[in-house]
């Protein structure tokens, strides 16, 4: 039973300059409680206007000297102690996403646990860092430098919201870059708090702004403004191509992680029941509203059968309620739009001649009538070239597909415009390391599902996008790079005196 009062509802505004403005000159947009379908917020959905005014707040603070001229060891200092104060503020940030987001809480709580340490990663890494001395021939002396590559747009999501914007706001702030955030308009909560916390910790103005709004908006004024610099974006495969096509215009630096359609490779030397268990994680958490899903179980033939029945009945053992009810195991997924989504897909399992052993239906939760909830859904007999094979659905949604050995599973892992993350269960270990370089993606499992780290490049290939966050590879392309090539001889030099007698031009 849904009883937990909702917030009051208040109209948010932008967050510029270290501060709450108002923003918009239209009709405002509903914030929604996933579980109850009640209004807890309302937002401005901003003009170009109001893009202008957060991107010169952020070129201003990254040319200022507050900010821009802070050195290194002060600039990780403090962003150790952002990491300190998002950690005092566990409590609030959790219960907030949870309301905003439908997320069951014991889920919220453990995500949100862990993102203070993608914040004392980038700022390791920023004391770590050290430019390079290239050896050249002749006499030269060749190094490079590497400077904070600018304002840097970001695009986030609903499904984590917090989560996103840390791996790449933490590296923004360890590198001396700046940002202007568009988190998206169903999940701003606890982007804004986040905000608050920062700049009562210390962030100087300017360093970290949001505007809020609508993709097609909002999101397109940020994405092609003339003066980003790099541009972050977590989302759908056409936005990030309708984003991305935009920021090149300006030659902006992009980092997309965009649509997944997870493999899962089981073979039959794998314990059944872990297996199963890994199954319904990766499929079912967080709603199954992850980019990583395991929405494609791909099982050998001779567990086949075991594998599915054991599946659906995992699936139908899920405790679907209030997100802050701890017995809750899964939440609403974020709209009607969405929950419609899931339903309809499941309607095209059936089309196609899909075998559906759980879920396909609506949820019914007690005081969460208007809420949006969708049964785990598991359809078996899923052929490579059905709907719910090759699309992504972003709910809690899975298939199975029978396989015969290791080439036909990887034929099938393969057979695929996503290539994001795939994952392997398996005891031999020879051929979880063959399997992992065949496999099209660009994160890997091998008997796990979900685990990134700060330390651990994340991004997929082909429709799943391009760049990568985490790891150096993120904190890298946060910079521009000049080499300098410094002459170490007195040698004469003059080309049109003796231009036939000289070795080289370059």
């Amino acid at each position: 039973m849904i009883t937990r009062p909702d917030l009051a509802v208040e109209t948010r505004g932008n967050f510029v300059d270290g501060r709450e403005i108002e923003a918009g000159d239209g009709p405002l947009i509903d914030v929604k409680n996933p579980a109850t379908g009640a209004v807890i917020a309302r937002i401005p959905n901003s003009t170009q206007a109001d893009v202008d005014r957060a991107m010169r707040s952020a070129r201003a603070a990254f040319e200022s000297k507050e900010w821009g001229g802070m050195d290194t060891r002060s600039r990780a200092r403090l962003v150790n102690r952002l990491a300190d104060a998002f950690e005092a503020n566990l409590d609030t940030l959790y219960k907030l996403e949870t309301l905003n987001n439908g997320r069951p809480i014991n889920e919220t709580r453990a995500q949100l646990s862990r993102l203070p340490d993608f914040f004392r990663y980038s700022a390791g890494l920023a004391l770590a860092r050290r430019d390079a001395v290239i050896p050249v021939e002749g006499s030269y002396l060749n190094y490079t430098r590497r400077t904070p590559i600018g304002v840097v747009a970001n695009c986030t999501p609903f499904n984590h919201p917090l989560m996103i914007l840390c791996k790449s706001l933490a590296v923004v702030l360890a590198t001396g870059c700046t940002t202007v955030v568009k988190p998206s308009e169903y999940t701003p909560l606890t982007t804004l708090k986040l905000a608050q916390i920062f700049t009562e910790a210390g962030l100087p103005k300017g360093v970290f702004n949001i505007v809020l709004g609508l993709g097609p908006t909002t999101g397109k004024h940020l994405a092609e403004h003339p003066d980003i610099n790099k541009l972050v974006l977590t989302g759908g495969t056409e936005a990030g191509r309708i984003a991305g096509s935009a920021a090149a215009k300006v030659f902006a630096h992009q980092t997309m992680e965009l649509g997944g359609k997870t493999p899962v490779m089981v073979f039959d030397d794998f314990d059944l029941e872990q297996a199963v268990n890994y199954a319904a994680f990766g499929a079912f958490i967080g709603a199954g509203q992850t980019c990583v899903c395991a929405s494609r179980h791909l099982v050998q033939a001779s567990i086949y059968e075991a594998f599915v029945e054991k599946l659906a009945a995992k699936a139908k053992s899920i405790r679907i309620g209030d997100p802050f009810d701890p017995a809750t195991q899964l939440g609403p997924v974020i709209s009607g739009k969405q929950r419609d989504r899931v339903l309809a897909y499941a309607g095209y399992g059936r089309d196609e001649g899909a075998r559906a052993v759980a879920g396909g239906q609506a949820a019914r939760v007690a005081g969460g009538e208007e809420g949006f909830f969708v049964e785990p859904t598991v359809f078996a007999d899923v052929r490579s070239d059905m709907r719910i094979f090759q699309e992504e659905v972003f709910g809690p949604f899975t298939s199975v597909t029978p396989f015969t050995d290791e080439a036909d599973a990887l034929r099938l892992a393969n057979d695929s415009p996503f290539g994001l993350a795939a994952a392997i269960r398996t005891r031999d270990v020879a051929r979880a390391h063959r399997v992992a370089a065949s496999v099209k993606a660009g994160i890997v499992w091998v008997n796990d599902h979900h685990r990134l780290d700060p330390a651990s490049p994340w991004g997929g290939v082909d429709d799943s996008g391009l760049g990568r966050e985490c790891g150096l590879e993120s904190f890298d392309d946060h910079f521009n790079t000049k080499s300098v090539m410094v002459a170490t001889h007195d040698t004469p030099f003059d080309w049109y005196r003796d231009t036939a007698g000289q070795r080289r031009l370059n």
